[in-house]
């Protein structure tokens, strides 16, 4: 899940961030601010060359907190305090809000397969994409372990100590996504791949610069595609969509007392929410760009 755009700098003549305007930098900031300088030491300088960093994780913890506690509260409260909606919309609102704290450095991403699309697609530096994949996936981890910390008494009551990854009283899936039983990886790793795709098409057209008339409520609508996916189509895999936001988590609970079983059920599923979402995304960047989109791309060359 996203996520999107592109980064802080770019060497062309056009910004791609969801509330970048058409210049080269997305950042609004004055450009005599005494914390974007070069000449900067210590903390603040620290600050200015890992900014981009910082605010992949920061934005995809702020996605993935909202996010898991819709889940958290759904799930330990056997429906009382949530329902599907309520956790659809946790990770729709959960991603706007990420994009208005950090979307105007790193360009917004918070997603593998948005990073990855927008480096085929949009120029994006192929040199950026493993370190903002490790950017989001920490910024996940954090995340989880916030939810797991903030829960701890009600997971506790909930599965009396003992850490499920299946069964009535797992608690495994508050924070990474597992599909249902009757889903195999072929269809769990189709509805992951159609998911990204609506979400990468989403994107790509609402942060076009000739669409100019959306630009401006990006975040929200960036936002709303995914609750609106999770409506349509999460049921059958929790729709992760997003790398990051699955194995971030995914990592933390192993750590935390589910053990191994995280990466091995469901005939070591793990890979599908790493892989799906980026197959699902480059589609997305293929059909857009075929079919509508008129700027600098591969498939617009002469």
């Amino acid at each position: 899940m996203a996520e999107e755009r592109g980064s802080l700098k770019t060497t062309g003549s056009q910004g791609y961030g969801a509330i970048g305007s058409g210049s080269s930098s997305l950042s609004t900031a004055p450009p005599d601010d005494l914390y974007e300088s070069e000449n900067v030491h210590g903390w603040r300088g620290i600050k200015y060359r890992l900014r981009e960093l910082f605010a992949e994780t920061l934005g995809t913890f702020v996605l993935v907190a909202f996010g898991l506690g819709g889940v958290a509260q759904t799930v330990l409260s056997k429906g009382g305090n949530g329902n599907w909606l309520t956790l659809a919309l946790s990770f729709g609102l959960g991603l706007t809000f990420a994009i208005v704290v950090a979307g105007r450095i790193s360009g917004g991403h918070f997603n593998p397969a948005v990073t990855i699309t927008l480096a085929v697609y949009r120029q994006f530096p192929w040199i950026k994409v493993p370190l903002y994949t490790i950017a989001q996936t920490t910024g996940a981890f954090i995340a989880a372990f916030v939810i797991f910390t903030n829960y701890y008494p009600a997971i506790d009551a909930f599965d009396g100590g003992h850490r499920a990854v299946t069964g009535p009283n797992a608690t495994a899936g508050i924070f990474a996504t597992y599909p249902q039983a009757f889903v195999g990886t072929t269809a769990a790793f189709i509805s992951e791949a159609l998911g990204t795709f609506f979400l990468l098409l989403v994107i790509l057209a609402v942060t076009d610069e000739k669409n100019d008339a959306v630009r401006p409520a990006a975040p929200f609508l960036i936002g709303l595609s995914l609750a609106t996916i999770g409506i349509a189509f999460g049921y059958e895999t929790g729709f992760s969509l997003n790398g990051a936001r699955d194995f971030g988590p995914r990592l933390f609970t192993a750590i935390a007392g589910y053990g191994g079983e995280v990466f091995t059920v469901d005939h070591w599923y793990f890979w599908v929410p790493l892989v799906a979402p980026v197959c699902g995304g480059l589609t997305a960047g293929f059909v857009y760009d075929s079919l509508i989109y008129t700027g600098k791309s591969p498939l617009n060359r002469a």
